[in-house]
């Protein structure tokens, strides 16, 4: 029973995150209220309070929700050998991370300034420069680090610039890792003979 109640709950906080990232998305977090949040899920706001308290609450936790298949990654990516296999490997595994949280990464790209005033950019961020530390060689020449920096640029850009462009999603996410590849091994190769 006390595991058919706790189910329960798991899904009325996942309802909450989808309505509220939904909202979010329509009308933008500024503009959108608990209350709003609480009638477009057809429950009391005291219902919605059990669950969250404020709207940052609900944002927090769907960044948390986004953010550990990351660390997961990265503690991955630093238990492993600093090769061109791993760093591949890497970035296969975080293209589905970020396809997996595509509607809060993509909030995250159009509310850049909400982001940035709340404690989860900072914790991106320095997340960001993890990985960065597992796909790029610190002594690599200025042109290689840049490679690598913009691999993963590459996959946050390609995510959000090709949203409106006709075409498989699957077809599309492909095609931005296979770039990101292409970066992270040409700039693990080193400099080319000319």
């Amino acid at each position: 029973m006390g595991g058919s109640r706790q189910r329960r709950r798991g899904d009325t906080r996942q309802r909450i995150q989808d309505v509220a990232i939904e909202l979010f998305a329509e009308q933008g977090y500024e503009k959108t209220s608990l209350r709003e949040i609480a009638e477009r899920l057809d429950v009391t706001k005291a219902a919605l309070y059990y669950h969250f308290k404020t709207k940052e609450d609900i944002l927090i936790s769907l960044f948390e929700d986004m953010t550990r298949p990351m660390d997961e990654l990265i503690e991955w990516g630093k238990g492993q050998p600093h090769s061109l296999d791993t760093k591949q490997e890497l970035l296969r595994r975080y293209s589905q991370a970020l396809n997996d949280a595509t509607p809060v990464f993509r909030f995250m790209q159009e509310n850049q300034a909400t982001v940035r005033e709340l404690s989860i950019g900072e914790s991106f961020k320095h997340r960001m420069v993890k990985m960065l530390d597992i796909i790029r060689e610190p002594a690599a020449p200025l042109t290689d680090q840049v490679r690598c920096v913009s691999a993963l640029f590459t996959m946050h850009a390609g995510m959000f610039a090709l949203k409106d462009i006709e075409g498989d999603p699957e077809d599309k996410r492909q095609a931005v890792l296979e770039v990101a590849i292409e970066l992270v091994t040409r700039a693990h190769s080193g400099p080319r003979e000319s």
